[in-house]
């Protein structure tokens, strides 16, 4: 009989208002924290956006203006439009090399798209066996499969070379790798010699020797300025992303170097033209 009695009144309301929700103001709890504390909360939430809702908390609750928050406060920033996140890594920019970003962008704003054809991109890119697998926590091989290190380069003319270094890249193996396949591949997508050549500003990229090389070879193609910590402005990023997206697909996974690399050599070598 309650249950008839409730089901008339909403359908009464419902043709009568065209809406069911209660006019009721004030119905249930009222909020531990008011207005006030909400929005000195979310200021707090804005001002540190790595830390945790238990350091949040802590944190609001030291000094003359605390305010006692407790276990509510993610409940109330989430009204604010916050979401609880984990951290992404990237490349630390501090304001000086913001400054230098800005700077690259406007030297090469007004490039034409003949000049950015004119441009071989490279970048190294360390593929450790663990994080192909499909779960880092089931079925994963003795000392997490081991690792390599990739380098390529690609241009708008042709695919480059794809190296796979089994260590870590020195300035002597950064060396070999650019006298060896860098040299070869400039000459052949740019005989005129108004090639250019990016590279990040990795230690082995800076040594001695390796600039001294480049010296040697102004003739033949040029180096390219490139901002510190800026992997986000290297289209090789996308390449990378898109092979290890199929690495990680392929089935079944990498169980030792030797697969690996052989994976590796595959896709790069069978990637769409569309990718570059």
């Amino acid at each position: 009989m309650v249950f008839n009695c409730c089901w008339r009144s909403i359908h009464a309301k419902w043709i009568n208002d065209g809406d069911i929700s209660s006019r009721r103001h004030g119905v249930g709890r009222p909020r531990v924290i008011k207005e006030k504390g909400r929005r000195r909360l979310f200021l707090l939430v804005k001002q540190n956006r790595c830390q945790t809702v238990a350091q949040l908390t802590a944190r609001n609750n030291v000094g003359p203006s605390a305010r006692g928050f407790g276990t509510h406060s993610s409940a109330d920033t989430v009204g604010y439009g916050t979401v609880q996140q984990t951290s992404h890594s990237c490349a630390s920019v501090d304001q000086r090399h913001r400054h230098l970003r800005l700077q690259w962008a406007q030297e090469h704003r007004d490039w034409t798209m003949d000049e950015w054809k004119r441009v071989a991109w490279s970048d190294e890119r360390r593929l450790p066996g663990e994080q192909l697998l499909p779960s880092c926590t089931a079925g994963h091989t003795q000392a997490g499969g081991g690792g390599i290190m990739l380098w390529g380069t690609f241009s708008w003319v042709a695919l480059g070379p794809l190296v796979v270094v089994e260590q870590t890249m020195k300035a002597a193996n950064y060396l070999n790798i650019t006298a060896d396949q860098l040299h070869p591949y400039m000459a052949f997508v740019f005989p005129a010699g108004n090639g250019i050549f990016q590279q990040d500003n990795a230690p082995c990229h800076k040594a001695r020797i390796v600039l001294e090389w480049f010296e040697e070879h102004t003739e033949e193609f040029h180096l390219m300025s490139w901002p510190p910590n800026s992997p986000d402005l290297n289209p090789m990023e996308h390449i990378s992303d898109v092979m290890e997206r199929q690495l990680r697909a392929q089935t079944p996974i990498c169980t030792n170097i030797s697969t690996l690399h052989d994976r590796c050599l595959d896709i790069w070598y069978n990637l769409s033209p569309v990718m570059y």
